[in-house]
């Protein structure tokens, strides 16, 4: 599918435009399969092994985690996903942070299993490089860090050495920037940028660059423009309008709307409400010729929401 150029890419990325001339990649290999960029959005089905998930869909709520995880991730790959994202520790706004030890045993039987049954891609959900680690050597297939390389410098030596794809996120989240509400959850409050898209791009540039001077292959880069982490609701919607001026970049965009607080704030609706909202925001960032992968909690709606995006995107 050639993929429209809804919005040409704005000049606060002129400079990354130059510097990065390069095509998006053709072909990706994650895990046992080979997936075109040009072809269609690829589905991540999101697998949170955590008690403590701010969408409600945490497993590891009893001793049953492992058996109630693979069940979901092979009804995912039924239903549409493409790689299947096996998280360990919540992301959310405010959340603690967990240890090591603790996280590599979250998720290691949890892809140990998985990998029994299914040749799906798995990816690991980690920023630390010991857990990445141990999950590609249990049968991980990608990495995917929502910090970008910023808080572990083994996790690039890691990947480069294990020619894996790596997800690479934007992430400004601070602690003291993170306001709670009951009903509605976290969000980020406050949060200063001098230019939004400038800034983005900008640090996602560095990221790269980072990660290439590690050794990492640019054909297994995916960058991610970091819904929901170090963003003000506004500037989570700003992103998503303008998501295509990302392509600035000339990498692969994975976008994360799912059920997150900014369209809990946007609707004033919980988040097992929030269905609809994360079909509006992917069903923009695959318009916007911006969305190469879309990573969702309700894998079976968002998969025909892509599907037929693509579908009409295609008809031209």
């Amino acid at each position: 599918m050639t993929r429209p150029g809804a919005n040409k890419p704005s000049r606060c990325c002129a400079n990354w435009a130059s510097m990065n001339s390069t095509t998006l990649p053709l072909v990706c290999r994650i895990g046992s399969r080979n997936y075109r960029w040009a072809e269609r959005t690829l589905v991540m089905g999101i697998v949170n092994v955590t008690p403590d998930s701010f969408s409600g869909d945490g497993l590891a709520t009893d001793d049953r985690v492992v058996e109630r995880a693979v069940a979901q991730g092979l009804a995912f790959v039924e239903d549409g996903a493409d790689i299947l994202d096996v998280g360990g520790e919540s992301t959310r706004p405010g959340a603690e942070a967990l240890d090591r030890a603790c996280e590599i045993a979250r998720v290691l039987p949890v892809i140990e299993a998985l990998r029994r049954h299914t040749d799906a891609p798995i990816s690991i959900d980690t920023y630390k490089a010991s857990v990445a680690k141990a999950a590609l050597a249990a049968g991980a297939d990608m990495v995917n860090d929502v910090w970008g390389l910023q808080m572990d410098p083994d996790m690039a030596p890691l990947v480069a050495e294990c020619g894996v794809p790596l997800v690479i996120m934007h992430n400004r989240s601070r602690p003291k920037d993170a306001s709670q509400e009951e009903r509605l959850g976290g969000r980020y409050v406050g949060v200063q940028y001098d230019d939004l898209l400038a800034d983005v791009c900008r640090e996602l540039s560095a990221q790269v660059a980072t990660a290439q001077r590690a050794g990492i292959e640019r054909d297994n880069i995916i960058i991610d423009p970091g819904i929901g982490f170090g963003k003000t609701v506004e500037q989570n919607l700003t992103l998503i309008n303008r998501l295509d001026v990302l392509r600035a970049l000339g990498l692969p965009i994975l976008l994360g709307p799912s059920r997150k607080s900014f369209i809990g704030y946007t609707l004033d609706v919980p988040p097992d409400q929030r269905v609809e909202g994360t079909a509006a925001a992917v069903c923009v960032g695959i318009v916007r010729g911006a969305a190469n992968v879309i990573r969702v909690h309700d894998v079976r709606v968002m998969s025909r929401v892509a599907r037929m995006t693509d579908a009409i995107l295609r008809a031209g």
